[in-house]
């Protein structure tokens, strides 16, 4: 095994993180919302193009401050992909709904919006559409579908900061959208999350619960004369050290998405021919979608195939990971009503597929040693028929 591995992901620091650390120290407020906190949150306004962005230290939290702003309570439901984080599912479970499981289209592997439609009933209040891989979903007609049904939009967006579908940014289209500043997201400040507020009457009560439930940002801003317990809520707020780091990595989005952009071409460009040989699912990505370059994943013929190829890359000291496990198979799927065999797309998928080493100061070396030690590998499985079926089905 060679002495030096290529991870799957490294945090990565080339701006002014330490610098920008070392002045929030010097401002004597590292607390949440200090300066750090209200620049990085502007520059997501400016650039997403969004009415608020209020910074949480997670996208798990912003996905429960949606919940909480949407009301949702005992004997509500809300749609979400099988195949995301448990997050996704978590937020709306934690209020006391019943979670209900989309399947996903073979090609992006996003939200099915195909089959939301029967999902909706009268409790329905949401569905909450994940960008996989930074690729949009089919927001034309899930917007519809939310229109004609009256139910909420919100877009687990953790994938897909930066990235379009039809010339609009991704995180726009749902009343509102959650992001993540993990540290194996495209922009990291080690953990960290931003909850977009499209739909500007959300915004007061929003930074209500994001202050524990309190006015305090409106006594900060004079409105009050003193604040106190007005609302449910919980404390959101990341320190202003954390955005610091995060406004350094923002500040250099065009050189990140450039570079992650040139990896992911390499990537699809050198293993093009030896996917087609083998049998082997690349990603897609619609002509109407521009995604954010978060990931490069191989779908292989058989699960038996994946797990070889996961000893096999291990072995020459290359780090190559699964991804998400159905959650409607899942123990808590379960216990939502969900079942294995709901979602076959979704558990299909979750065999076969397989994530390459991807990250922002990722050298060409190290991407070469990735790419010749996936050409060495030689799967033997007859290809699974969805992988020749999704090429079929791909968004035009």
């Amino acid at each position: 095994m060679p002495s030096e591995k290529v991870p799957f992901n490294r945090p990565c620091f080339g701006g002014n993180e330490y610098l920008y650390m070392g002045q929030a120290l010097e401002r004597l407020h590292i607390s949440g919302d200090g300066y750090f906190s209200k620049q990085a949150q502007m520059f997501l306004e400016r650039e997403i193009g969004t009415a608020k962005a209020l910074l949480t230290t997670s996208c798990t939290d912003a996905l429960e401050m949606s919940a909480l702003l949407l009301g949702i309570g005992e004997g509500d439901e809300v749609i979400v992909p099988s195949f995301t984080f448990v997050s996704t599912a978590n937020a709306y479970a934690l209020r006391g709904a019943r979670v209900r499981f989309a399947d996903i289209r073979p090609d992006t592997l996003n939200m099915d919006e195909r089959q939301v439609e029967s999902l909706i009933n009268e409790r329905t209040k949401a569905t909450v559409p994940v960008h996989y891989a930074g690729v949009g979903c089919e927001m034309d007609a899930l917007n519809a579908l939310a229109k004609r049904h009256g139910i909420a939009i919100v877009e687990d967006n953790a994938h897909g900061l930066f990235g379009t579908y039809r010339g609009r940014n991704l995180g726009t289209f749902g009343s509102m959208a959650t992001q993540s500043f993990h540290e194996t997201k495209n922009f990291s400040c080690g953990e960290g999350g931003a909850l977009i507020i499209n739909d500007s009457t959300l915004i007061p009560r929003a930074e209500i619960v994001r202050e524990k439930g309190t006015n305090r940002s409106q006594f900060f801003r004079g409105q009050v004369d003193k604040y106190t317990w007005v609302d449910v809520g919980s404390s959101f707020l990341p320190s202003d050290l954390l955005a610091a780091c995060l406004l350094a990595q923002l500040e250099r989005k065009e050189t990140i998405q450039s570079t992650r952009k040139a990896i992911w071409e390499s990537y699809y460009r050198e293993l093009n021919r030896w996917a087609e040989r083998y049998g082997v699912g690349l990603p897609i990505v619609p002509k109407h979608c521009e995604q954010a370059y978060h990931m490069f994943y191989l779908l292989m013929p058989t699960l038996a195939d994946r797990q070889a190829f996961i000893q096999h890359t291990k072995e020459r000291g290359l780090m190559c990971v699964f991804h998400y496990l159905p959650l409607n198979a899942s123990p808590m799927g379960e216990a939502q009503g969900a079942s294995a065999g709901e979602c076959p797309v979704t558990e299909t998928v979750s065999d076969l597929l397989v994530r390459l080493p991807f990250f922002n100061n990722m050298t060409l070396a190290e991407q070469q040693r990735v790419i010749e030690g996936v050409l060495a590998f030689q799967p033997k499985g007859r290809p699974h028929p969805l992988l020749e079926s999704r090429k079929n089905l791909a968004t035009e």
